[in-house]
């Protein structure tokens, strides 16, 4: 059962005192009553309080001096200022040093009761966010990161060096990956860990949306405008904002986040006054926009000052050694969320794993696992239990043919030399577009483009797709 919140209710008038602190126990808080600022500071000091409704024109201390004693020695308290009508400009003043909200005298118990229900709201959501905040720097230590392959390790060492600077990074890779994973991680472990970390997917929301979404808007800057919004880059401030599937950004907004880039500087919609503000940026997108640039679809100076620090997360394919980590990870997570007893995973079970090819990557391996958590009957995962698609496994080529001579081979050449034909093969069945290809061989685009590059291979007639 939820323990009642306190209240301290301080007010140089004996009846509105009286009848403000009834009114509060009747609705189910906790009161103590001050009629003085000097009364109310002396029963701070023997108890706490979660709530002070206080007058603002008393004699003595008056309620702007006590907020700013609460401000200094009981922050977390929420202080609500009473305020006659004559004194309004100095409520407003009391905002802005640190009051939750005002009430213009005499207060109606609805109004009061109204605005210590947002107060509770707002004190449960950060003592949430507190506890998230602690739980994601757990979370994103670089000894929770699940990954033991080179790539994974070669990300981890990119992080280490990157998270202390305050540069631009953008992550690239396929969906599922986790690319946002690397952007929390880059956070939680920079200088800027203590600020917020505040991610948003430019492609799930409207373009005609977005732009209030990132840079806030002004009261009445269109329809349904009714007050001034701060947007996520100003949430951001001090702190790292990661803005998702950047490449779905319309070519409007990326001239705007370009002179942000550059300045640190933008208008809110609807605005004239320039806010600046202290966020790192942190992008992250599934699509190629070097081809984007190609195409026109992306600006060409907004991706050069996003790509100070390119990190490019590898799919789960290329990564084949951190399967049965990963399996064993979310097994043991979603037997522990779900109360089933842990299962084991079939020696043919996972050999089917790590032969599949995951299009869908880490988060399809966790779906997979989750659903054998629930639907297994044995305690061990078969590989009967698989899905269908899972346990047809491709056909391996034949390498018999190669045989090793009395006088040894040249593995390195003999790779070589099977690579680069396996590739131009490749390339001759997808009719020279280098996509296609790239799938036929089980590797991302830019991965084969990098091999060809380093290779020095050609084929006539080449697509760039």
């Amino acid at each position: 059962m939820k323990l009642p919140f306190r209240i301290l209710v301080v007010d140089d008038e004996a009846t509105t005192l009286a009848l403000i602190s009834e009114q509060l126990r009747e609705a189910g808080y906790e009161t103590e009553a001050a009629s003085s600022g000097e009364e109310a500071i002396q029963k701070a000091r023997q108890s706490r309080f979660e709530f002070v409704v206080t007058d603002l024109s008393m004699p003595g201390m008056d309620g702007m001096e006590l907020l700013a004693y609460f401000m200094k020695n009981h922050p977390e308290t929420y202080v609500i200022m009473l305020t006659g009508f004559g004194t309004i400009a100095t409520a407003v003043e009391a905002m802005k040093q640190g009051a939750f909200d005002y009430l213009a005298k005499p207060a109606k118990t609805d109004e009061i009761l109204l605005v210590l229900k947002r107060a509770e709201e707002m004190m449960l959501l950060k003592a949430e966010n507190d506890l998230l905040r602690s739980q994601l720097k757990e979370r994103y230590c670089f000894d929770k990161i699940i990954g033991k392959s080179e790539p994974m390790q070669a990300i981890y060492r990119m992080i280490e060096r990157v998270a202390r600077t305050d540069s631009t990074v953008l992550i690239t890779g396929e969906s599922g990956t986790g690319k946002e994973l690397i952007a929390n991680a880059l956070h939680y472990n920079s200088e800027r860990k203590d600020k917020p970390f505040v991610p948003i997917n430019c492609g799930a929301i409207p373009e005609e949306l977005l732009e209030s979404e990132l840079f806030g808007h002004e009261k009445g800057s269109f329809t349904g405008a009714y007050r001034e919004r701060l947007g996520r880059f100003e949430l951001a401030h001090q702190g790292t904002i990661f803005l998702d599937e950047i490449g779905e950004m319309s070519y409007k907004l990326q001239v705007k986040l370009l002179r942000f880039l550059q300045e640190k500087k933008f208008e809110r919609v609807g605005g004239t006054r320039t806010v600046q503000v202290d966020t790192r940026i942190v992008a992250a997108t599934n699509k190629d926009l070097e081809k984007l640039v190609a195409e026109g679809a992306f600006r060409e100076d907004l991706f050069y000052r996003l790509n100070v620090i390119p990190i490019r997360v590898p799919p789960l394919r290329e990564r084949t050694e951190d399967i049965p980590l990963l399996a064993q990870h979310f097994l043991k997570q979603h037997s522990q969320q779900k109360d089933i007893l842990m299962k084991k995973i079939s020696r043919a079970a996972l050999a089917a794993m790590q032969n599949y090819l995951w299009p869908g990557n880490v988060r399809e391996l966790e779906n997979a696992i989750e659903r054998l958590v629930i639907l297994t009957e044995g305690d061990e995962i078969q590989l009967d239990d698989l899905p269908e698609r899972m346990c047809q496994r491709q056909a391996k080529p034949n390498f018999s043919s190669i045989g090793l001579e009395d006088n040894g081979i040249d593995l390195k050449g003999t790779l070589e030399d099977l690579e680069n034909n396996l590739i131009l093969e490749a390339l001759k069945k997808a009719g020279g577009v280098k996509n296609q290809a790239a799938k036929l061989l089980g590797l991302n685009r830019t991965t084969l483009i990098e091999k060809m590059k380093k290779k020095k291979l050609t084929y006539p007639g080449l697509f760039t797709e």
